[in-house]
């Protein structure tokens, strides 16, 4: 990707080095790590375990909100620089719209995290809490992605942000609401579908920062993580009445929809009931 070219987010809020005032149960890890690898949706789960741990506190002991402003490490840098993006592309999209588009905060965190959704474990993976329109990630998510999912470099990373950016979208919008009538597991799927698919739509308005052969990358993180690939990777067999984000060809399918309509309109869930 073209870093150079990017556009920094100061709407960062670095909570690294802190840790949740009320510690987080073995059974809370445990839950979210089976869910995140069953394609369960953290922000579920977290739903599930309760709000309420939303302050957290430094070594001193004293409640703390991380650090406001834009990372200088690499990693918090890039994850700058991807949230700038998506800032500049979605207030445009909206405002020809004749709406305002209200950017979401991103959370850095190591190991776990307090939400207004609920804590949460790393192993969660990154996700999205509607209660305080906030972007969760420990960055070293990146790591694992490129390691043990196989789905290395830069857009491959920027795809994971710009989709939990697009569970934004789709709340501010109200865009979920038409899902429910698929029942538990279908309203997740067509709901973390849509998400792809609007992260496609900012790729496609973002091509300038996008190097030859990078959408690949993001095709490739979006098969490792689809719910067959984790299932099969983590237990050797596919149960797709448990599928929570879609097929690893569906995950690709839609975002390539996205970017290929680079319009909200593309992303419709309901205008395709075989997803």
């Amino acid at each position: 990707m073209r870093l150079e070219d990017m556009r920094r987010s100061d709407n960062v809020e670095d909570r690294r080095g802190f840790t949740p005032v009320h510690g987080i149960g073995l059974g809370t890890i445990v839950l979210l790590i089976v869910g995140y690898f069953m394609g369960i949706s953290p922000s579920t789960l977290l739903g599930l375990v309760g709000a309420g741990e939303s302050v957290t506190q430094g070594a001193g002991g004293a409640p703390q909100q991380g650090v406001t402003g834009r990372p200088h490490d690499p990693q918090g840098d890039f994850a700058a620089a991807v949230l700038g993006e998506t800032e500049d592309v979605w207030t445009k999209y909206f405002a020809a719209a004749g709406q305002r588009y209200s950017p979401p905060t991103l959370v850095l965190f190591n190991g776990e995290v307090a939400s207004a959704c609920g804590a949460a474990s790393a192993a969660a993976g990154p996700f999205y809490c509607p209660g305080d329109q906030k972007v969760y990630i420990d960055l070293d998510f990146f790591n694992q992605l490129a390691s043990e999912f196989g789905a290395p470099g830069d857009f491959a990373r920027a795809y994971v942000l710009a989709h939990e950016v697009g569970h934004h979208v789709q709340n501010l919008l109200g865009l979920t609401d038409g899902s429910a009538s698929r029942g538990a597991n279908g309203s997740s799927v067509a709901i973390e579908l849509q998400a792809d698919c609007l992260a496609g739509v900012w790729a496609m308005r973002d091509q300038r920062i996008i190097e030859p052969g990078e959408v690949q990358q993001a095709l490739a993180a979006a098969a490792a993580v689809g719910d067959d690939t984790l299932q099969r990777r983590m237990q050797g067999r596919v149960v797709p009445d448990t599928f929570t984000h879609g097929t690893a060809a569906q995950r690709q399918r839609w975002f390539e929809r996205g970017f290929q309509g680079g319009k909200i309109e593309s992303c419709d869930t309901r205008s395709a009931p075989q997803l």
